[in-house]
């Protein structure tokens, strides 16, 4: 990436309309995004990473088939490091970087795969190790059979853990020897239908958003033995949704001091603050989230990044940094976009 230059990385469902993974400049002072170029080389990039050094991006391909792909990351347009990767599960959702490999949540297979990285940021084709996950939840359609949706490192970076909306469970796992295994899993509540987890970052907390049910799960972390604990589960809503209420996406801010959730369907941003350490939230108030269905949000540098699924639109934010409220500054069109990182 160019020194002194901040992007922004937006993904979206090509099957859906998408331009593939659009570039977006920052601007520093009023965190606006301006469209730079796009690429089309990979179906359904719906989520992005980005590796620490800021010179490799990183996609799914949320496909039947399941593939990641890794980009440099140069000019206005990321150019294709090699091919695209097999993950050996279906419905690639989310991926992130873990151990000198590249983690993702395989939403339709019910499993978590783990592909190696070159020295030079590169996917190595070399077959990637997969995690199958077993168990179902009761709700009739969702929790049919596991559902791995989120998959990142913890804070010490000594674990990676899972979230699985179809089991209502997170699990943590070690990676050795580039094979997964599984250190254990955690229950949440029956029905809830996990989906995201953010960590604190004082490290000894995480939030564990639910999509079936519009709940936010207060959990202790115990970074040396690798183990959730659930303190309490709260509501992300201040009454009884009228209609589709499905949370998606949850940040937490650089200081720790807020919490941010996105709902789909009601299409609001709900705002917390972080006590004792990070073991209490209290729920503050609720903003529209800027269009319709947002799928993903983002917090980078004081400004809140929301990609709207349906509307087709990336909307952001400036954040208050006395209340943590998000009060709304523009929006770029990206047709069935998924979700922003920056950089």
């Amino acid at each position: 990436m160019v020194v002194g230059r901040r992007r922004a990385f937006i993904g979206s469902f090509t099957a859906a309309g998408g331009p593939g993974i659009v570039t977006a400049s920052i601007d520093p002072g009023n965190g606006a995004l301006t469209v730079l170029g796009t690429v089309n080389v990979l179906p359904d990039p719906s989520y992005l990473a980005l590796s620490p050094d800021g010179r490799t991006l990183y996609a799914v391909s949320e496909t039947a088939e399941g593939a990641i792909a890794a980009f440099r990351v140069t000019g206005n347009e990321p150019e294709p490091a090699g091919r695209e990767v097999p993950v050996e599960g279906s419905g690639p959702t989310h991926l992130s970087l873990f151990a000198g490999h590249v983690l993702t949540a395989n939403y339709g297979s019910g499993s978590v795969s783990a592909v190696p990285v070159r020295a030079d940021g590169g996917l190595a084709r070399s077959a990637s190790d997969v995690l199958r996950h077993n168990g179902s939840g009761p709700h009739p359609q969702r929790q049919q059979s596991p559902h791995p949706h989120q998959v990142q490192p913890d804070p010490s970076g000594r674990w990676a853990v899972g979230v699985d909306l179809g089991t209502d469970s997170v699990r943590v796992y070690t990676l050795a020897d580039g094979a997964l295994s599984q250190h254990r899993e955690i229950a949440l509540r029956p029905g809830s239908g996990p989906r995201h987890l953010a960590f604190h970052p004082g490290g000894s907390c995480a939030y564990v958003l639910g999509e079936l049910s519009p709940t936010l799960v207060v959990c202790r972390w115990d970074a040396a033995d690798g183990a959730l604990k659930p303190l309490a589960e709260i509501p992300v809503l201040p009454g009884t949704p009228a209609g589709d209420a499905y949370p998606s996406g949850v940040a937490v801010s650089p200081d720790g001091r807020f919490v941010w959730t996105a709902t789909r369907g009601e299409d609001v941003l709900s705002v917390f603050a972080v006590e004792g350490e990070g073991a209490a939230l209290t729920p503050l108030t609720t903003v529209p989230c800027g269009g319709h269905w947002p799928r993903a949000i983002t917090e980078s540098h004081g400004f809140l990044y929301v990609a709207n699924e349906r509307s087709g639109d990336v909307t952001w934010f400036a954040l208050d940094p006395d209340t943590g409220v998000p009060h709304r500054q523009g929006s770029i069109p990206v047709p069935a976009a998924s979700c922003v990182v920056t950089g």
